[in-house]
């Protein structure tokens, strides 16, 4: 009896101790784990719904976008633009052609042979948005337009009903980045890779916008703005985040911060000013 005992009082000391073994495996997995990888892009609300890009799309979007806004154009405009360019080419610069023709090229598809421009022309994301506009603005009553119809007087396409499906995506991404839609766009981005730039911030935003008042300081980029004007540039922000290294976007009582990629948050922002933050070198 004894010796059974001891034999019995073995095997619980041995279950116990192969119990705290499994624990303490279980334990080291769980706080050794590598995270979850963080897959990134870049969404914009419709309604109830939610319709996403990819970064490069999304700051794509945001320049042909911002040309809108330059231009004085109504936000119908952008919303046309972009989603022929999402219909054309998926709203990547490519320089092939596909069944637009052998020589289609850049965001629209526009064809040398066509008088569009050159191929160095067509293939400048500045030059084809605006070349498309040029087209758009002439025709009467485009705003009213279904967005499938006004696109295909530009385009002249043989597809002329493939326009329509991106309607949603056009509507949402123009009202954020048309600064209709307030603090509405947003990405989800990892850690920026390299430090970034408020100089190149600026170069840009010029680029896209034209001439502006902004001052590069440190690793911000500080420039007056208001209303519509500017949500738009806050929201063109978030859209190039990837590109140019952008990690706190602050404006009009919010701050958008790549870090945790919670989107927009209440802050103490002010309402006259939007301030564009880059990345310390990683």
């Amino acid at each position: 009896m004894a010796l059974a005992r001891r034999v019995r009082r073995a095997l619980t000391v041995l279950v116990a101790l192969a119990l705290v073994a499994v624990g303490l495996y279980i334990t080291s997995l769980v706080l050794n784990r590598s995270p979850a990888p963080v897959v990134e892009g870049c969404t914009a609300p419709l309604g109830n719904a939610t319709q996403s890009l990819a970064t490069d799309q999304t700051a794509n979007a945001a320049l042909i976008t911002a040309i809108s806004v330059r231009r004085g154009l109504p936000p119908r405009a952008a919303t046309i633009a972009l989603a022929t360019a999402m219909q054309e080419s998926k709203l990547r610069n490519i320089g092939y052609g596909d069944t637009a023709g052998p020589d289609s090229r850049g965001l629209f598809q526009q064809r040398p042979s066509q008088g569009w421009g050159t191929e160095a022309q067509i293939m400048d994301p500045v030059y084809a948005t605006n070349a498309f506009y040029d087209v758009l603005i002439k025709i009467e009553g485009y705003e009213s337009l279904p967005i499938t119809e006004a696109a295909q007087k530009v385009q002249k396409s043989g597809y002329p009903q493939g326009y329509a499906q991106h309607e949603d995506m056009g509507r949402a991404f123009a009202s954020a980045l048309t600064g209709q839609s307030q603090a509405a766009l947003t990405c989800t981005l990892r850690a920026p890779d390299a430090a970034g730039d408020p100089v190149t911030v600026k170069s840009q935003l010029i680029l896209a916008y034209g001439a502006m008042q902004a001052t590069a300081a440190g690793k911000t980029l500080t420039l007056p703005a208001s209303d519509a004007q500017g949500w738009s540039i806050a929201q063109w922000a978030v859209a190039n985040a990837k590109q140019l290294a952008i990690t706190k976007i602050d404006y009009a009582g919010h701050t958008w911060l790549r870090d945790g990629n919670k989107g927009w948050t209440a802050s103490a922002a002010p309402t006259d000013i939007v301030t564009i933050t880059v990345a310390e070198a990683p």
